[in-house]
């Protein structure tokens, strides 16, 4: 178990220093985007649907977007985020650096489940558009494995949604709740997790 550990933890560490040393240089083929503004935006916890994006593993659905942004919403849809370059959950580098799904305890203890699925982002490519205020953070280490690093869990003040992560042992880098993704079709696509960790 512990060799499963330290493996999970060289790949992150590796993804995460690649990610960083080319943000600049790399620039992988963009997806095409539905040119389809959003639907408006509903308050109350119903949000719009958010953009579908053209790819041979996604068949489009009748949701559509901006070529600009990708919607994230928690329950109450106080807080909605977006990219400045890409989608709030970007599927280009430099902004996207991985997807995954995590078993070990800190992530069991956060979600309250037996793993948690999220989606690691560029700081850089992080914007806050509106609710912004309305997070509350908390940080921890007593169930972070590795030794002297914390978490810090960005989450909503109003209805206790966990949007996204920020190690101190990984700088730079957000680790977004891939069920706050609207379009949850893209978490079974586009965005499918590429590590499984413990």
């Amino acid at each position: 178990m512990e060799s499963t550990k330290i493996n999970a933890r060289r790949v992150w560490s590796s993804i995460v220093r690649h990610a960083k040393e080319h943000h600049e240089s790399v620039n992988a083929a963009v997806v095409a985007y539905y040119p389809q503004p959003s639907p408006a935006y509903t308050p109350g916890g119903k949000s719009a649907t958010s953009s579908v994006l053209s790819s041979p593993r996604y068949s489009p659905t009748k949701t559509k977007s901006s070529s600009h942004e990708q919607d994230s919403h928690k329950m109450d849809g106080l807080l909605k985020m977006k990219r400045q370059r890409h989608a709030i959950v970007p599927i280009n580098k430099p902004g996207f650096v991985f997807s995954f799904v995590c078993l070990c305890s800190d992530c069991r203890k956060i979600t309250a489940s037996m793993f948690t699925t999220g989606i690691v982002v560029l700081d850089t490519h992080l914007k806050h558009i509106r609710g912004e205020e309305n997070l509350k953070k908390f940080s921890q280490s007593d169930t972070i494995e590795r030794d002297g690093s914390a978490m810090t869990n960005f989450f909503c003040m109003t209805c206790g949604s966990l949007m996204y992560r920020r190690s101190s042992a990984y700088e730079g880098v957000s680790i977004l709740r891939a069920g706050t993704v609207d379009d949850f079709k893209l978490v079974e696509t586009v965005l499918k997790p590429d590590v499984e960790q413990f």
